[in-house]
């Protein structure tokens, strides 16, 4: 089953491409048809797009990676942060920091930056500073906190990005291509679909299209979750029972076929013995 249908498309107005004039000729394969000088995309072809960009997204939260949400244009950016948060993934919805992809041990070091200035108000450092320091340390970290505060978490270069506009966000998606990070990207009818892995065709100014989108595929990031929060949970139950087994029996049972006991256990076994002679 489709997870938006053609109505749904319609009523958010995810139809309405740019001006003829300013269209990109590699976008034509998903342009239906003009009118009044204005492409309207093919909703069938979107909702397609869809379901590949979901399940691939669903296959990637399922593994625990993490996927990088951008958008900085004003109408997807609350958007954006609201959708990210709810699947626990990072997003930047301010301005796109340059080299976040290829330079990152460097944003990295920003990062913790912030977790320094954090610790120097709890240590008591701050005391000892004068009101001038105090003031722009804390300019410091509020800036940081507004350009890099949603992506503290992320420790590692991201799985995939998602993008709004992608023309708009033509660093970030360069960035990825150069690592060679796939690209989920919503793609007007202005844009270049050739940079991207997953083209969704799709009005990407209007606020409804963009919730509409983002919503179908964060619902698949978050089944992806939780079905690898079961499987990881089912192999961990399976792990458990066989650590279970009482040390003794298997001792004994090693002993019975000449098969030798780890020698782990055997340090366990003589700290467990020394505690109880104590």
């Amino acid at each position: 089953m489709s997870r938006v249908n053609f109505d749904q498309l319609l009523e958010a107005g995810v139809h309405f491409g740019h001006l003829k004039s300013k269209w990109n000729p590699a976008m034509a394969p998903y342009i239906f048809m003009e009118r009044n000088g204005i492409h309207i995309i093919d909703l069938y072809k979107t909702a397609a797009k869809i379901d590949e960009a979901a399940e691939a997204m669903k296959n990637l939260a399922k593994s625990g990676r993490k996927i990088l949400f951008v958008a900085t244009k004003k109408q997807a950016k609350q958007i954006v942060a609201d959708m990210a948060v709810s699947v626990n993934m990072p997003y930047v919805i301010e301005r796109w920091p340059g080299g976040m992809l290829t330079n990152f041990p460097t944003i990295r070091k920003a990062v913790k930056k912030m977790s320094t200035i954090d610790k120097m108000a709890t240590d008591g450092t701050f005391d000892n500073l004068s009101k001038r320091e105090k003031l722009q340390i804390t300019r410091q970290r509020a800036k940081l906190e507004k350009n890099l505060g949603s992506i503290a978490d992320l420790n590692r270069l991201p799985a995939a990005l998602f993008v709004v506009d992608v023309l708009k966000e033509h660093i970030a998606v360069c960035e990825a291509n150069r690592l060679s990070i796939p690209v989920f990207g919503m793609v007007d009818t202005n844009s270049d679909p050739s940079n991207i892995d997953f083209v969704i065709p799709a009005n990407d100014d209007a606020t409804k299209s963009v919730e509409l989108i983002l919503g179908a595929l964060c619902k698949a990031v978050q089944e992806g979750i939780q079905e690898g929060k079961a499987e990881r949970t089912n192999k961990g139950d399976g792990e458990e029972g066989v650590e279970a087994a009482p040390k003794r029996e298997r001792k004994t049972r090693a002993k019975k076929t000449g098969e030798t006991v780890p020698a782990a256990e055997n340090v366990k076994a003589e700290e467990t013995q020394e505690e109880i002679s104590k």
